[in-house]
C-alpha cells in the first residue's frame, strides 16, 4: 500500500508568494541597525562609512549565475523552511509525516501534528491551539529554564565526557613516562638521533589520526552509528594502552602508540557530533565543549597516573615497572566507557540519515521530557534535512566542501582553528612539560608536580567557558585570550635566562601556568565546538574528520620536533617561535573566522554566506573600532556585518537569538 504524501514539501513551499516576499524583504536597507541582511552580499562593493554598511545598489550589481541563485534560495529554506507556513498547513504536514513513517499510533500522530507547529517558532508556543496544560508547562520550562533537561540527556553528556578523559591520559601518561624508557631504550641523549626518536615516540598516536584514524570516521559512523564506533575506538585506546605497557624497544612501543591513533582519532571527531546532535540548540555549545573541559580533566589524571607510580619499584625479571604502569594506566576510563555506551541512545539525527524515522523519534522521546518537544524536534530536523538535501546535487561530499563557498568558508574557518590549536604552543606542555621543567632546574619528582599543577589549571578554567562559550562567543574568547598566550610563552622562554640562584623555577612556573589560565576558555574548547557546529549536516562527518586530521597532523609535527627545535632553537628561542604564531593566529580569527554563537546548527548557512574578502574587510575595521571605543572612548555605534533577518513578525526556526553587537 502507497502511503500517502506529506502536503506540500518544502521545495514547493519555497516558490511561495511567501519565501519570494522574504527574499524581496532581503533587499531593504534596514536603516534602524544600518546593515543588510546577509543574503543580500554578493561581491566586495564599497563600504559606506556613514551608514556602517554597504550600498544597495553596490549589492545588487554583482551578476550571480543560476546555480549561485539556486543554492542562494535553498539557503533562504535553510534559514527557517517553514517561515510563513499556516498552523492549519503545518498540523496537516506533521500529520503526514507521522503517518508516511509509520511513526506511533494516534497519540504520536497529534504530537507531530502539533509540534510541526511549534517547529516554526518553539518560543511563540503559546499561540498554539489545542495543547494541553502539562504539554504547556513543559514547554514554559524550556523556554526560561535550558539547564532543566532529562537526566538521560546529561548521561549522554557524561559518557561523552569519559570519553574525551580517555583522550586526555593517552595524550598526557607520556609525559612522564618518556622520563624513564628513553634512557631505557637508549635514545636519552641530545644528540639528533635521540631527540628525533623520542619525539617520533610521542607523535605516532597522533601521526595515525591525520593519515589514517580520522579517515576511518565516516565509514565507521556509517556502519557502526556513533554509539558504535565510540565503542569501537575505546576498545582500541584500552588495548593500545595495555600493549605499551610490555614493549621493550622503541620501535616496538611507536608500533604500539601507533595503534593508539586507530582509538584516538575516529573517537575525537565522532563525540561532539553524537553530542551535538542530541542536545538542544540553546546548550549546545556548553555541552559540546564538555569535550574540552573533560579532555582536561584526563590531562590532569594522566599527570596524576604519572605521580602516582614515580616511585614504584621493580621487581625480578621487570624493568621500568613504574613507567609501564603509567602507560598501562590509560586504559581505565575506556573501560568506564565500554561498559555504559550503549546505555546511551543512538543519536536521532544518525537514524534520520538512514530513513530510521520511528527510531529517531524513540530516540528523541529519551532525551526530551515531553512527546510534543520530540516530535517537534524530529519534525523540524526533517524539514531541514529535506532542504539540505537539495544542494547534495549528487556530488562527491569532499569535493562539495571545497566548491560550495558556503561550505569552503566553513573548512577554512574550522581548519584554521584546528591549526591555532596546536601552534599556540598547548601540547609543548601537554607533553613536554615535565621535561622543560627538569631543563628548568626541578627535580624529576618536583618537576612531575608542576606538571600536575598545569592540569589541574587546564581543567578548572576550562568550566567556565561552559557558560562564556555561549555568551561571550566563540570569536570573542579567542580574540581576547591570544595576545595574552604570546605575552605568557615569550614569558616563560625568557625566564630560562634567569640566572640559577635567582626566581628562575618560579617564573618558568608561574609563565606556563598564566599560559594554562589564558588558554583553557578560549583555545581550548572552541575548535572542536566550531566545528561540530560549522558545517551542514550532509558534509558534518566529512568535514569533522577533515577538522580532526588537521589538528592530529599539527599535533604531530609540534610533538615530533620539539626536542631537536629546542635543541636548535634554545629553549627560550623554542617558546618565542610559538609565542609569536599567537600573535599571527590573532590576525587570522580576526579576519577569517565568523562568529557562530547562539545559532542552531543549520542557521549557520547564513553566516558562512558573507564572502571571505568581505568578511576579512570588516574584520580590520573592528580595530578601528574597538580603538575609537575602549581606547579614545568615544560613543560610537559599532559596525554590524550581517544578522538574522527582522523576524518580530515573521516565523522563525529554534531558539533563534539575535546577534547582539558584533
Amino acid at each position: 500500500m502507497t502511503s500517502p504524501e506529506i502536503g506540500p514539501s518544502i521545495a514547493d513551499t519555497a516558490s511561495n508568494s511567501s519565501s519570494e516576499k522574504r527574499l524581496e524583504y532581503d533587499w531593504d536597507y534596514h536603516d534602524i541597525n544600518h546593515h543588510f541582511p546577509l543574503r543580500t552580499f554578493r561581491a566586495e562593493p564599497e563600504y559606506d562609512d556613514q551608514n556602517h554598511s554597504y550600498p544597495p545598489a553596490a549589492l545588487r550589481a554583482g551578476a550571480t549565475t543560476a546555480a549561485e541563485r539556486a543554492r542562494r534560495n535553498v539557503n533562504a529554506k535553510l534559514a527557517n523552511p517553514l517561515a510563513g507556513i499556516s498552523h492549519a498547513m503545518l498540523e496537516d504536514m506533521g500529520a503526514r509525516y507521522a503517518r508516511k513513517y509509520q511513526v506511533g499510533d494516534q497519540d504520536d500522530i497529534r504530537a507531530f501534528s502539533k509540534g510541526a507547529v511549534l517547529a516554526q517558532d518553539p518560543s511563540k508556543y503559546h499561540t498554539v491551539a489545542g495543547l494541553t496544560e502539562e504539554e504547556q508547562m513543559v514547554l514554559h520550562t524550556e523556554e526560561h529554564h535550558r539547564w532543566h533537561q532529562p537526566p538521560l540527556l546529561y548521561i549522554v553528556i557524561v559518557v561523552c565526557s569519559t570519553c574525551a578523559a580517555v583522550q586526555g591520559m593517552d595524550q598526557t601518561v607520556v609525559n612522564g613516562g618518556q622520563l624513564f624508557y628513553k634512557y631505557q631504550y637508549g635514545i636519552g641523549g641530545t644528540d639528533p638521533r635521540s631527540t628525533w626518536l623520542t619525539g617520533l615516540l610521542n607523535s605516532a598516536p597522533y601521526l595515525c589520526c591525520a593519515f589514517l584514524g580520522c579517515w576511518l570516521t565516516v565509514p565507521f559512523n556509517s556502519l557502526f552509528g556513533r554509539r558504535g564506533t565510540i565503542f569501537l575506538t575505546c576498545l582500541f585506546s584500552a588495548l593500545s594502552c595495555f600493549w605499551q605497557a610490555f614493549a621493550n624497544t622503541w620501535w616496538h612501543m611507536f608500533i604500539a602508540r601507533f595503534f593508539l591513533g586507530f582509538g584516538i582519532g575516529p573517537k575525537s571527531a565522532t563525540v561532539p557530533i553524537f553530542a551535538a546532535e542530541t542536545t538542544p540548540p540553546r546548550i549546545r555549545g556548553a555541552l559540546v565543549m564538555q569535550w574540552q573541559v573533560w579532555t582536561a580533566f584526563g590531562i590532569m589524571l594522566g599527570y596524576a597516573s604519572d605521580l602516582c607510580f614515580f616511585k614504584v619499584v621493580d621487581h625480578t625479571g621487570v624493568i621500568g615497572l613504574n613507567w609501564r604502569l603509567m602507560m598501562a594506566s590509560a586504559m581505565l576510563p575506556a573501560l568506564v566507557v565500554i561498559a555504559c555506551i550503549f546505555m546511551c541512545p543512538e543519536s536521532p539525527r544518525w537514524y534520520m540519515s538512514k530513513g530510521r524515522h520511528f527510531k529517531a523519534y524513540q530516540s528523541m522521546c529519551k532525551l526530551r521530557y515531553n512527546k510534543i518537544q520530540a516530535a517537534r524536534d524530529v519534525y523540524y530536523m526533517h524539514t531541514l534535512l529535506e532542504a539540505e538535501n537539495d544542494i547534495k546535487n549528487g556530488r562527491n561530499r569532499f569535493i562539495e566542501i571545497i566548491a560550495v563557498p558556503r561550505n569552503r568558508r566553513a573548512m577554512i574557518a574550522s581548519e584554521l582553528l584546528m591549526f591555532l590549536q596546536q601552534f599556540c604552543g598547548v601540547n609543548i606542555i601537554s607533553y613536554y612539560s615535565s621535561q622543560i621543567f627538569l631543563n628548568g632546574g626541578f627535580s624529576p619528582i618536583a618537576a612531575l608536580s608542576a606538571s600536575l599543577g598545569f592540569g589541574l589549571i587546564n581543567w578548572v578554567f576550562a568550566i567556565p567557558a561552559i557558560y562564556t562559550i555561549d555568551t561571550f562567543g566563540r570569536r570573542n574568547l579567542l580574540l581576547t585570550t591570544y595576545p595574552f598566550l604570546s605575552l605568557f610563552l615569550f614569558f616563560t622562554g625568557f625566564s630560562f635566562s634567569i640566572p640559577a640562584d635567582g626566581p628562575r623555577l618560579a617564573c618558568i612556573a608561574l609563565g606556563i601556568y598564566l599560559f594554562g589560565i589564558v588558554y583553557s576558555p578560549g583555545q581550548g574548547p572552541v575548535p572542536f565546538t566550531y566545528s561540530a557546529e560549522a558545517y551542514p549536516l550532509y558534509v558534518r562527518a566529512y568535514g569533522m574528520s577533515m577538522a580532526t586530521a588537521t589538528t592530529w597532523f599539527f599535533n604531530a609535527l609540534l610533538s615530533i620536533t620539539w626536542p631537536s627545535l629546542e635543541t636548535a632553537f634554545t629553549t627560550q628561542g623554542a617558546f618565542s617561535w610559538y609565542a609569536t604564531w599567537n600573535i599571527v593566529g590573532f590576525f587570522l580569527i580576526l579576519t577569517l573566522m565568523p562568529e557562530t554563537k547562539g545559532k542552531t546548527l543549520e542557521e549557520l548557512d547564513q553566516v558562512f554566506s558573507v564572502p571571505t574578502n568581505v568578511h576579512a574587510r570588516y574584520g580590520l575595521r573592528q580595530l578601528r573600532y574597538f580603538a575609537r571605543r575602549y581606547v579614545m572612548r568615544r560613543l560610537v555605534e559599532p559596525e554590524r556585518l550581517y544578522e538574522h533577518e527582522d523576524t518580530r513578525d515573521l516565523d522563525r526556526g529554534f531558539d533563534h537569538d539575535d546577534e547582539k553587537g558584533m
